[in-house]
């Protein structure tokens, strides 16, 4: 009886370990860059990079995409260790390729190629069906002006919120 009442804790432990509501994003990008367009890209991923994702123990913070031929590419996506693998662990920071359909690809590759333009993912997140994927933005760099107009502007709605 015992045994069957520990396993049942062991897997009560597990679901909580393991969510499923995960949403771990790149809040850096939107003071650095004003978007221009969004996609969600799936991801190819090996077995212990998305049950470190489920943990949640993922970095987007320095990520950027490039073009290799006419595939998109991830770099500097941070996704940690899982601490249960065996020696067949994966590299944290490996470049992961992203599936994305040939119009978005054409019209992505066409548009990073302006000056000024970079592709950066802000958000990884499970879909409903369990599968890891990750928003992408076209934008452009904001000038330090542009960064002092959105702090002022932040400021005075947090003003204005305070005071009703």
């Amino acid at each position: 009886m015992k045994i069957a009442v520990s396993c049942r804790q062991d897997m009560a432990r597990e679901k909580k370990r393991f969510s499923s509501e995960i949403q771990i994003k790149n809040r850096r990008a939107r003071y650095e860059y004003e978007f221009l367009d969004h996609f969600n890209a799936g991801l190819v991923l090996t077995g212990t990079e998305i049950k470190a994702i489920r943990e949640g123990k993922a970095n987007l913070q320095d990520g950027y995409c490039y073009f290799k031929g006419k595939e998109l590419w991830v770099k500097q996506v941070h996704i940690a260790h899982y601490q249960e693998a065996t020696r067949f662990n994966h590299d944290p920071t490996r470049e992961r390729k992203l599936l994305l359909n040939k119009k978005e690809l054409a019209k992505l590759m066409k548009a990073s190629q302006e000056k000024g333009a970079a592709i950066i993912p802000i958000r990884l997140f499970i879909n409903k069906r369990g599968l890891a994927k990750l928003e992408i933005v076209l934008a452009k760099g904001k000038k330090h002006f542009d960064k002092r107009t959105d702090l002022k502007e932040k400021d005075l709605k947090r003003e204005i919120e305070q005071h009703r």
